[in-house]
């Protein structure tokens, strides 16, 4: 509630690149009913596989990962057998966006609904869906094994006190309109992760949250772009940002403008991908293709067949390793070695 609570009565300026943030967001959200009537067969496929997108990167993030070869089963499968936790968390997490992308302007923001998403999401652990009991600081680990505080968030003692005045912070926000939505819904998550209510899974409930509030704010570009991929694409920045921001945060006395600006840039980043992908996708036909081709685009260097099919979870091996052959045929790939192990390039002077 600290960030929430400078945008009351215009206590803290909106610097200028924030402004122009929320002036190009209002821009899309102005165009948003003319993207959303174009191609609808098209608008499915970005949407399975945004779903999908998101639930890998989001915990990914958090350092759980699932086999490529194991993500058709976890996540498309009607009743999936997990081999692990992390395969159980992975589709637990898509379970919550689902809950969110069908029923969207019926979900209010409280204390119940992020427990809610915290249980979904974290499947059946002892404590999903439970504020912590303990205090925990938030530890980084460099390569050497050396470990140094990053930021010591709520104790567990003033957690329920804090999430209680953080959503009503939230609505008094909301009803007297002290910040345009999107830069409200910045700040919510800079103080939620600050709070950092749950012993594990904070970041993940932050970003499901984030989802939430988007279409409350009349931004639905999380349903066709994923935001989680785009946060992980960026997620120097965002481990920097946070550390930044969270400075003084327990006075007041923190600067949250590069967070800020970092949530409303991937936001931005999500509404040009779009529209640049229905640009880019003529046919119906030739959406997962076109997929693929932005996945290989986006690696630098060899890659590997499993490596796109990391990156496009909700396309089938075969499919990939159809369109991977005619980029090649097409002299824009070269190849070497045979099978699963093969390594293939992209040709960046064609």
């Amino acid at each position: 509630m600290k960030t929430l609570l400078t945008l009351a009565g215009g206590r803290s300026a909106i610097p200028a690149a924030t402004a122009w943030y929320l002036d190009s967001l209002a821009e899309f959200r102005g165009k948003q009913a003319l993207y959303t009537r174009q191609s609808p067969q098209t608008l499915r496929v970005l949407r399975a596989h945004a779903l999908i997108e998101s639930a890998v990167s989001s915990n990914r993030i958090e350092g759980v990962t699932v086999a490529p070869s194991r993500l058709q089963s976890v996540l498309v499968a009607s009743k999936p057998l997990f081999q692990d936790r992390n395969e159980e968390e992975v589709r637990g997490y898509q379970n919550a966006l689902k809950w969110i992308h069908e029923h969207p302007t019926q979900i209010p923001l409280n204390e119940a609904t992020l427990k809610h998403l915290h249980a979904t999401a974290r499947g059946q652990i002892w404590d999903a869906g439970e504020y912590k009991e303990k205090d925990g600081d938030i530890i980084e680990r460099s390569a050497e094994g050396q470990e140094r505080v990053r930021f010591r968030p709520t104790s567990a003692r003033d957690t329920p006190a804090a999430m209680e005045r953080l959503i009503a912070v939230w609505n008094e926000c909301h009803e007297e309109r002290w910040a345009p939505p999107a830069l409200a819904l910045a700040a919510f998550n800079l103080d939620f992760l600050c709070i950092h209510p749950f012993r594990d899974g904070n970041g993940r409930v932050s970003r499901l949250a984030l989802l939430l509030q988007t279409y409350g704010a009349g931004m639905e570009v999380g349903r066709y772009i994923s935001l989680e991929r785009l946060i992980e694409e960026n997620k120097e920045r965002y481990y920097q940002t946070l550390e930044q921001c969270s400075i003084g945060w327990h006075e007041g006395k923190h600067d949250p403008w590069p967070f800020i600006n970092y949530l409303l840039s991937i936001l931005k980043l999500a509404y040009q991908e779009f529209v640049e992908r229905l640009g880019q996708v003529a046919q119906p036909k030739g959406a997962k293709a076109e997929l693929i081709r932005n996945a290989v685009d986006r690696r630098q260097g060899e890659f590997r067949l499993s490596d796109i099919e990391q990156d496009c979870p909700a396309v089938g091996r075969e499919w990939i390793r159809a369109v991977l052959a005619d980029m090649k045929k097409a002299g824009e790939l070269q190849c070497s070695g045979r099978g699963v192990g093969a390594r293939w390039k992209r040709l960046r002077e064609h």
